[in-house]
């Protein structure tokens, strides 16, 4: 059988990078797919009939996951469509790099209120429905940068970071209802997010890689499939990192 099979799951920011690739590996799993973007596009399409392809049954939903009205609202309809919701992948991310001395305020909150806020907003809207349910798995994209820091990562690593300590007191909260909260820690991932990066800054990041190579997204991917599997349902409150050896 299928490690998903039957199950119904949500993933935010998965109309590209590593969102889709989880959706569409989740899929393939036996799983239903609730995609999500930020605003309806060409991306989203297409992300959807790459995941339909597996898993017929799913759909996509747009909103701002840093709006908590559109939240509420939109996981309220969800939920009237899916009453049971068993995977939330918290996905949905952005990057605004600038060294702290040249960092707006503006830069600061985009990336807190979306990276982290956003992951509070739509677990809190999703959440009461595991918990009738009386089982869950939540998933919450972190990343290395939360571990390690970067230049010109200030507010990116503190959203980061952020959602490792959410991950670990709530799973404190909700393991009495069979609900699992992990985090999975990505290192450098070849997304084309860093196409634009000098060859030179990547060999550096590289250099600091013991297996000297980016993960692909489907290796991610692999991985949140057996966190969110029954396989996985000992682990909980844990910080997984997927890096290649960079710690």
């Amino acid at each position: 059988m299928k490690l998903l099979h039957g199950t119904t799951a949500m993933v935010t920011g998965s109309t590209r990078g590593i969102g889709l690739a989880i959706a569409t590996e989740f899929a393939k799993n036996g799983a239903t797919v609730i995609l999500h973007g930020s605003k309806k596009s060409r991306y989203g399409l297409d992300a959807l009939n790459m995941v339909k392809k597996y898993s017929p049954a799913s759909s996509i939903c747009f909103f701002d996951v840093a709006n908590r009205k559109d939240v509420a609202r939109e996981c309220g309809r969800i939920l009237r469509q899916h009453p049971k919701i068993d995977i939330l992948v918290n996905n949905a991310g952005i990057l605004a790099s600038a060294l702290l001395t040249s960092m707006t305020y503006t830069q600061w909150d985009r990336v807190i209120k979306t990276n982290l806020y956003g992951v509070f907003f739509v677990t809190k809207a999703v959440l009461p429905a595991m918990i009738s349910h009386k089982y869950g798995r939540i998933i919450n994209m972190s990343s290395i940068a939360a571990t390690l820091g970067d230049w010109g990562m200030t507010n990116y690593g503190a959203s980061k970071a952020g959602i490792l300590g959410f991950t670990k007191s709530l799973s404190k909260e909700v393991a009495r209802y069979t609900i699992t909260v992990n985090a999975i820690c990505p290192g450098l991932v070849d997304t084309g997010i860093m196409d634009n990066v000098s060859a030179e800054y990547v060999s550096k990041m590289l250099a600091k890689i013991p297996l000297r190579r980016k993960a692909s997204a489907a290796e991610v991917a692999q991985l949140v499939t057996f966190i969110a599997s029954a396989k996985a349902s000992y682990i909980t409150g844990e910080a997984i990192h997927i890096s290649g050896g960079w710690v």
